[in-house]
């Protein structure tokens, strides 16, 4: 709803008053128009201009540092095609009908994630504590999220100006150690993530969210387009997209066959952003003229082709100039770097690589501040404007424990060992908060005991496009919550390793 709507009341003599009112909640106006026999008219929910904006913006929330940052190395540490056989079957099998169901909750109830269960949930039952928790998540993801966007904003700084111009592989490693050491680098480049992101919200969702996450994602799908060419183009190249893309059991089973499915189950499951509510909030700003199984596959579709492409740009020239395929979570901030080093115009390649990092990361962080807004006004009715300002203060001071996490607090390990605020945020995050959220979402939607399969059945296939069919009541009611507790388990035993 519109927080500070403008309405017009019609007494019953025919004279109309025009003006505006701030409410809390949707019945407020409701019950003054009763009280006061009066007829309330007001603003209906924002709304996206397009569905193309809906698109790009859900799209926006999955692609992120996971598609760009992790996914490639993923690849190199588990085999190569192998392991992208897998991840696009667990994407297919398990990733599209979470999304769906999001999608779903999300336009049946026209409200954030921390209202939807009230308006869909039985009288009397507990499913909106599970609202609470999704709304939690948004926050904590974006504790650490917005210092490694900052990160990629940093590296692109330091790219155009010719910075690692020079340096050999120990010094881009140092360099790279030496910004983590840096509070006050750390910590602006986080900052300037965090209120360029609530500048850009605090417009209206058309102006603000939409319009820039349009423009900014074309232009993603665009350089990243130019960046893949130019990799197919380097001497190493047939080497490069035969290990990524032709399977090889040898080298799966040298990882190990049941490492490589479980790590093609997470990638999948984690990529595309779900269990906190994310999906729902953008569908709830949508009309029903399409069905929601081919809305979701259309997501996927372009969260796919961001992953798969980043690996046309990363392994061609990994094997071109002999760098490690497998190189962890290092692979952007110092094995590329060097990449770039011995690449011809590799100022501009890596100055345009860092562009198109940032907006994959910019685009998560829009998103789930779109989520945490939404949030905060279903609960305390504030104005779009309000809610950003709060949350603006509010994240820049929970954002800072990561961003000095590599400095100031580098003494303190959270989860023991050699362990950051990152480590253990991002552990909340990935292995508690999305899979516990995800099995609850599918089981609110096919239980009888919460919104049931055949309520979700209909919502979900209303409109045109393709439709979940009635066979796929038990694999989604039996199947698919096996899996979610598996990778749920999988997650902790770390844990109990330590």
């Amino acid at each position: 709803p519109a927080f500070f709507a403008h309405f017009s009341i019609f007494p019953e003599n025919g004279l109309a008053k025009c003006g505006e009112l701030h409410y809390n909640k949707e019945h407020t106006l409701c019950n003054y128009a009763k009280k006061e026999k009066r007829q309330v008219l007001f603003m209906k929910r924002e709304s996206f201009r397009s569905r193309l904006g809906f698109l790009l913006v859900s799209a926006g929330c999955a692609i992120g540092i996971g598609n760009v940052w992790k996914f490639p190395y993923m690849v190199g540490q588990n085999g190569g095609g192998a392991f992208v056989l897998l991840y696009l079957f667990f994407l297919l099998v398990m990733g599209i009908p979470v999304m769906t169901i999001e999608f779903s909750l999300g336009r049946a109830s026209q409200k954030s994630p921390v209202r939807l269960y009230q308006a869909l949930a039985p009288k009397g039952s507990k499913w909106y504590l599970h609202g609470y928790v999704a709304m939690a998540g948004n926050y904590i993801i974006m504790m650490f999220y917005t210092t490694v966007a900052g990160w990629m904003l940093q590296y692109f700084v330091k790219t155009a100006k010719g910075t690692f111009t020079g340096l050999d592989v120990q010094q881009v490693e140092q360099a790279y150690d030496q910004m983590c050491a840096d509070p006050v680098g750390m910590v602006l480049f986080m900052a300037i993530v965090v209120i360029l992101g609530f500048f850009i919200c605090s417009f209206s969702l058309q102006g603000g969210l939409e319009r820039v996450t349009k423009y900014m994602m074309l232009a993603l799908l665009a350089l990243m387009l130019i960046l893949a060419v130019h990799s197919c183009t380097l001497g190493g190249a047939k080497e490069g997209l035969t290990f990524y893309l032709k399977p090889d059991l040898g080298k799966m089973m040298d990882v190990g066959i049941g490492n490589v499915v479980m790590g093609a189950m997470t990638q999948a499951f984690f990529t595309l952003s779900l269990g906190m509510g994310g999906m729902a909030i953008f569908r709830s700003y949508i009309d029903k003229k399409h069905a929601l199984l081919g809305e979701s596959i259309n997501v996927a579709l372009l969260d796919t082709f961001v992953a798969v492409v980043s690996g046309l740009i990363i392994f061609p020239a990994c094997f071109t100039y002999n760098v490690e395929a497998g190189a962890g979570p290092k692979l952007i901030f110092v094995t590329l770097p060097n990449v770039f080093n011995h690449m011809q115009g590799g100022r501009l390649w890596g100055a345009l690589f860092f562009v198109f990092m940032s907006f994959a990361a910019l685009s998560t962080v829009l998103a789930v501040f779109e989520n945490i807004l939404a949030c905060c006004r279903d609960l305390f009715g504030w104005s779009r404007k309000k809610a950003c300002l709060i949350n603006c203060i509010l994240m820049l001071i929970l954002s800072l424990p990561c961003a000095l996490g590599f400095n100031v607090l580098s003494g303190i390990h959270p989860m023991g060992g050699t362990s950051t605020f990152l480590d253990l945020e991002d552990f909340l995050v990935s292995n508690l908060i999305l899979p516990i959220g995800s099995l609850i979402f599918l089981l609110f939607s096919v239980s009888k005991r919460g919104w049931g399969w055949e309520n979700f059945l209909a919502e979900a296939n209303a409109g045109k496009g393709p439709k979940v069919k009635n066979w796929m009541r038990g694999y989604m009611t039996y199947v698919l919550p096996f899996l979610f507790i598996v990778i749920f388990i999988m997650g902790i035993i770390p844990l109990f390793q330590k």
